[in-house]
């Protein structure tokens, strides 16, 4: 019951957006920060990395194989000055673009009459080159991470949690504290995801 789309290959992404000009944009932490919203499940392939479209091309048979993109172009611009530019002078050229991925995210889905092991080892290699950590996950994979964390969340025998010690206001944390650090009790630092903490 797979069904193939009519392109099997990852299709080729625009590296500048086609609007007619696009603003620079100050930093924002809030488009990395925290988990992810959509793209978190699979929808027809079956291996996953939690973008290298020419590593999946090379390892993929198309034949037998599918890959479809989760996320969106690049769109976000990011901003350089030259080498040996003087400081000042205001905010830099565009120099590249990017797209904002949060934790938990799917980004290339695989599907098709494949088995985990012939796709994980390009998948590696392809979360090897991304830089922010990624891992290729199955669909059986997702599910027992997910299980394996909300067990933790519910057997968790430490009295101390973030949500007791921040109501009471021990040490005065609450003033150390950003309003997205409540509303993702402390799971998320910057925008880096703290596993270890539940």
């Amino acid at each position: 019951g797979i069904t193939f789309p009519e392109r099997p290959k990852l299709k080729f992404m625009d590296k500048v957006p086609a609007v007619p000009k696009v603003r620079r944009e100050p930093r924002q932490l809030r488009d990395i920060r925290g988990p992810s919203r959509e793209a978190t499940d699979f929808t027809q392939g079956q291996y996953g990395i939690l973008m290298i479209r020419l590593t999946i091309g090379r390892g993929m048979d198309p034949k037998t194989t599918f890959a479809i993109w989760r996320v969106p172009a690049p769109s976000k611009p990011v901003t350089r000055k030259s080498l040996g530019h003087r400081m000042g002078g205001g905010k830099g050229p565009i120099d590249r673009y990017v797209t904002a991925v949060k934790s938990g995210r799917l980004v290339v889905e695989v599907g098709g009459r494949c088995e985990f092991g012939e796709v994980k080892p390009f998948l590696t290699q392809v979360a090897r080159k991304l830089p922010f950590p990624a891992v290729p996950v199955s669909r059986r994979d997702l599910q027992q991470m997910r299980r394996e964390e909300e067990e933790k969340r519910l057997n968790n025998q430490n009295p101390w949690t973030f949500e007791r010690v921040v109501a009471a206001n021990m040490l005065g944390m609450r003033k150390y504290l950003s309003p997205c650090d409540l509303q993702l009790k402390g799971r998320y630092w910057g925008k880096f995801f703290l596993k270890h903490r539940v």
